[in-house]
């Protein structure tokens, strides 16, 4: 991974995967509020131009920008602030059709800058999309226009043995993609299959069939000499709400129980 630098003093990078849906169909899953929260994290998104999108990332941790330029099914690019005495840094969403009923959706994030000091906020969300794509592709293959209600569950542990006791504990523990999965005892009902590994990533996503459709997502962040570890779901249909509602304080309770608060 590595910043584009232009002799202008434009810094960016890009990241692009390929989708199933007409554009008008992938346009709803990046450029809608709804759609976003599908297989993202929770956003609010007012499209037009001057409207806000708003990120949440957790409690006290939301990110929100302002569209700079609005046209639907194709583009939009929107702008914030980065930190005191930062630039400001431009994302631009991108959705090209192909052939075959498939759709390239391509993200862009850039900012001028006439020095380094900066380029570490490019490659941190650089490094992060090419997973949240897996879950954009696999909601848009097996999902694509079912409402969808998203919930997580997170612990901030010791670094050193905290993603293989997350993953040992819900015998995911050296997980092969396309295996079948069931919840151990103890842990809430949850049944599935692996569909994707981590390849070399402290990460895993498994398909769901229960507690109903959907997706979940284990990841490990690190911090320092800690690691903030996080399981999100994404689950799709017209019940998702009422089920979210009932499995989300079984989950923050079992996490609780593995991890206790320092």
């Amino acid at each position: 991974m590595s910043v584009k630098k232009d002799a202008s003093g434009r810094r960016s990078i890009q990241v692009e995967v390929e989708v199933p849906g007409t554009p008008e169909e992938v346009w709803q899953a990046i450029a809608s509020g709804p759609g976003i929260s599908s297989w993202f994290v929770p956003t609010q998104l007012d499209g037009r131009v001057g409207g806000t999108v708003t990120c949440s990332f957790g409690p006290g941790m939301d990110a929100s920008s302002t569209i700079q330029e609005w046209e639907p099914p194709h583009r939009f690019k929107s702008e914030r602030p980065i930190g005191p005495d930062a630039p400001s840094m431009a994302t631009e969403w991108i959705v090209e059709a192909r052939a075959g009923g498939n759709c390239v959706v391509r993200v862009v994030h850039s900012f001028f800058a006439s020095t380094d000091d900066w380029d570490d906020q490019l490659t941190g969300v650089e490094s992060g999309w090419p997973t949240f794509f897996r879950i954009l592709r696999l909601y848009l293959t097996k999902f694509r226009g079912e409402p969808g209600f998203f919930f997580c569950t997170n612990a901030i542990t010791a670094k050193s043995g905290g993603w293989e006791k997350l993953t040992t504990s819900l015998d995911l523990g050296g997980a092969v993609e396309g295996r079948p999965w069931k919840s151990p005892v103890g842990v809430p009902v949850a049944t599935g299959k692996v569909h994707w590994a981590g390849e070399g990533k402290p990460s895993v996503l498994v398909q769901l069939d229960q507690p109903m459709p959907g997706i979940a997502f284990l990841n490990a962040c690190p911090m320092g000499e800690q690691v903030w570890l996080t399981v999100y779901f994404y689950l799709y249909g017209s019940q998702a709400k009422t089920i979210a509602a009932r499995e989300e304080p079984l989950w923050q309770d079992w996490t609780k129980g593995q991890f206790p608060a320092a």
